[in-house]
């Protein structure tokens, strides 16, 4: 089992990893040689719930978070980021009719025929970016992991710029 997560980020989105959690939550109490109740008690987590994270059960935060120091591994061992998929709107916005509990089935369905409609006809293909120059002065201030993404991007423009100038084109 897993949850989904908004780590603050427009868009990114974080899987926590309730079965690695249980897992782990056994593994250890097994290592200590420890019944659930004693590694509960160890844990300052209730025997119940103990029980029930160690069979894949989501925890409550301040569970979790006793569990993490009990185990000795920081919480965001536990997150991973979730492969996103483009914004899609008009599904968005489908969705958001179909999901409306003032609205029959047969009127959101109606609804979104017309939206389809509409959107087929006045939306068209999105202009290209304009590329923009930009500073990297804040860079020590960018949140963790960005840096790491734009070595990859930074990367490929030198490469390109050096086949260019080895071309004679610059």
């Amino acid at each position: 089992m897993e949850s989904l997560f908004d780590d603050g980020v427009a868009g990114q989105m974080e899987i926590l990893a309730i079965n690695e959690l249980g897992r782990l939550v056994r593994e250890r109490r097994e290592q200590n040689r420890q019944s659930v109740r004693q590694a509960a008690q160890a844990a300052g987590v209730s025997f119940a719930t103990l029980a029930r994270v160690e069979d894949g059960s989501q925890p409550d935060f301040v569970t979790f978070m006793k569990l993490c120091a009990w185990l000795g591994r920081p919480p965001s061992s536990f997150f991973q980021p979730v492969a996103e998929r483009p914004v899609d709107h008009l599904e968005k916005a489908l969705g958001h009719l179909a999901a409306d509990p003032r609205l029959t089935s047969a009127a959101a369905d109606r609804i979104m025929s017309l939206v389809k409609d509409m959107y087929s006809v006045l939306a068209h293909a999105p202009k290209p970016a304009v590329a923009l120059d930009m500073h990297l002065r804040a860079a020590s201030v960018m949140r963790p992991g960005v840096p790491e993404r734009l070595v990859g991007v930074l990367t490929d423009m030198r490469q390109a710029l050096v086949t260019k100038i080895d071309k004679g084109e610059l």
